[in-house]
């Protein structure tokens, strides 16, 4: 079990740690093309966690920049808006008034399934086939944190037809990588992050 002492700490817990789990995945996609697609669901997810911060008129400026701070300024996309870390750093969201009511399935987490219904809303279109393919991809992730002893694609692809009320479906032909590519990835993330809270402990240190 792991407990919430035990967990990195969240720069911004408002979004919860499923938002955040889902900014540390972007940063692992390598094409940037589809990174910054991955970032701009993320921020959509984020506005469905906090509706409340769509009655501000630069709503969407603020949603990236809390994005860049829960990724540590170390997510390469291409922002729509210019990103001021001193100033970002001062800013402080709202309390979130937290939905009510359970998900279907737990290891998905609510933040996935909401980025399932705010992909499942867009017209189609070229980016919401590509953001269905990485939510797909996202799913297997996390399934994988589930239970790393077996995964079945299929009820993968099934379950995402459910999260979206069969209004998303992944296109023929549509292949889920190597479970060991997912691993390897998630691996390789951990180490980065080990390493930079390392860096961060150091520097703390020093002072």
């Amino acid at each position: 079990m792991e407990y919430n002492t035990q967990r990195e700490h969240l720069k911004i817990s408002d979004y919860g740690r499923h938002v955040a789990k889902m900014v540390d995945y972007c940063k692992t996609i390598a094409d940037r093309e589809e990174r910054t697609a991955m970032a701009g669901t993320i921020v959509d997810v984020m506005a469905h966690v906090n509706p409340k911060i769509k009655e501000r008129a630069d709503y969407k400026h603020i949603l990236w920049d809390h994005l860049m701070m829960m990724a540590n300024y170390e997510l390469d996309v291409d922002c729509p808006y210019e990103i001021d870390r001193e100033e970002v750093e001062n800013l402080h969201p709202q309390p979130l008034h937290y939905r009510e009511g359970g998900i279907r399935y737990r290891h998905y987490g609510r933040a996935l399934e909401d980025m399932v219904k705010a992909v499942a809303e867009m017209p189609e279109s070229d980016e919401r086939r590509l953001l269905t393919e990485q939510i797909a991809h996202a799913m297997k992730r996390q399934y994988l944190q589930w239970n790393r002893d077996t995964v079945d694609d299929a009820l993968i692809a099934e379950q995402l037809g459910e999260l979206s009320d069969g209004r998303l479906r992944l296109p023929e032909g549509f292949l889920f990588r190597d479970t060991k590519e997912y691993t390897d990835a998630m691996a390789a993330a951990a180490a980065k992050k080990e390493a930079s809270e390392a860096k961060r402990k150091k520097k703390k240190k020093k002072k």
